[in-house]
């Protein structure tokens, strides 16, 4: 087992919160974003899917690329690669320009969660890995969490300012990067860990990372996130449009669900390494559907904020139940197959706005619904049994 020092342990969590806080920082200031390049608020919402869909794309292949060339190089270089892209969305002149940045800014980050991930499992023992990926959750939620509300608040001065505040978080990580005694694969040294992927025989193989148990466990992430992390923004349109809220209001009431995943992450984590993760998937699938149906049809602002919040647990109950049982599993190729399953996850997030959106405008319940028993019905069947 690798030694572990407290403080790689803590680099690799924290970045854990980058991806989630760059990818949702929008959902919160997207009228203030139109209103500013004159388009619609659906084309502002569009910066979710430039952000998520290359970062879905990459995610495929990413693990797999990063394992090769070396996980502290790669993740350095995508860290820099994050930086400029922050800065371009600060200031974008025009919003092509913005989305170009969000493109970026997705392909920067597949190379860096996935190869943190698997180093965070490659030092951790098999009955605490639950546990650590509990934790590594958390931090994500974090970033989901402070990223609506330093979007709202942004939003009240100017919007721009929030990718100000990504563009410092990603050049602190750059500094940090990977520490050289948690590499995924185990070697102490950048050079040893070049001289792994010089040899063939060695190199992570994409189709050691697509199997058929991982594929399906991917549909389930994209489930996990599309249908729950990710109806942020339709949370932040339901909450304008039913009460009211503005800017600062929305980040306010989005913020709860990463708060309640920040606190039930760890001991979530657990007590999958008790139950199981096939068993903490069903309970997350069946009582996430029940709480976004709640939020997408109470009549109360409190019910719908309450129902919001809650649903932070059995989102963290699906995604480190998934995580666990694919880093768990003992296979070839776990970073490969990690990002694997990653990709399905921002998937499912990335296609969110794009396909619920206009059932939004045209009946705002279905578009709750719709998700809650989608999630309810595919997520037990494509769960693998054995895992």
């Amino acid at each position: 087992m690798i030694s572990t020092k407290p403080f790689g342990r803590a680099a690799l969590y924290v970045g854990g919160f980058l991806g989630p806080f760059g990818g949702g920082v929008v959902s919160a200031m997207l009228v203030e974003m139109g209103d500013d390049f004159d388009v619609s608020v659906g084309t502002a919402a569009s910066s979710l899917t430039a952000y998520l869909f290359p970062f879905a794309a990459l995610l495929l292949v990413s693990g797999t690329l990063g394992a090769r060339w070396g996980a502290r190089r790669t993740v350095r270089i995508a860290y820099f690669v994050y930086i400029v892209a922050s800065l371009t969305c600060a200031l974008a002149p025009v919003f092509a320009v913005l989305q170009a940045g969000r493109v970026l800014q997705g392909c920067a980050n597949a190379f860096t969660t996935p190869l943190l991930m698997a180093a965070l499992a490659a030092s951790t023992p098999a009955h605490r890995l639950g546990r650590a990926l509990g934790t590594f959750g958390a931090l994500q939620a974090a970033g989901q969490t402070s990223a609506p509300l330093v979007g709202g608040i942004a939003a009240e001065v100017n919007w721009r300012w929030a990718f100000v505040v990504i563009a410092v978080v990603a050049a602190a990580l750059c500094a940090v990067g990977v520490p050289k005694s948690m590499r995924p694969d185990g070697s102490d040294t950048e050079r040893s860990e070049t001289a792994r992927s010089d040899t063939p025989a060695q190199r992570p193989r994409l189709r050691e990372a697509m199997r058929p148990d991982v594929l399906r466990m991917g549909g389930v992430a994209l489930l996990a996130w599309g249908a729950l992390g990710g109806l942020s923004f339709l949370v932040a349109f339901r909450v304008q449009d039913d009460f009211g809220l503005g800017p600062t209001g929305r980040g306010l009431v989005l913020t709860c669900f990463g708060l309640t995943g920040i606190v039930a992450a760890r001991p979530l984590g657990s007590a999958i390494d008790r139950i199981g993760p096939r068993r903490a998937v069903l309970i997350g699938s069946l009582s996430g559907a029940v709480l976004i149906a709640t939020t997408g049809t109470a009549g109360l602002l409190a019910v719908t904020v309450a129902s919001w919040a809650a649903a932070g647990i059995p989102g963290q109950l699906m995604l480190v139940g998934v995580n666990s049982a694919v880093l768990g599993s003992g296979g070839p190729n776990r970073g490969g197959a990690v990002s694997v399953v990653q990709s399905f996850r921002f998937a499912g997030a990335a296609l969110a706005p794009l396909v619920l959106t206009p059932i939004y405008t045209e009946h705002a319940a279905a578009s709750f619904l719709i998700p809650a028993v989608l999630l309810a019905v595919l997520a037990p069947l494509l769960m693998p049994r054995r895992v």
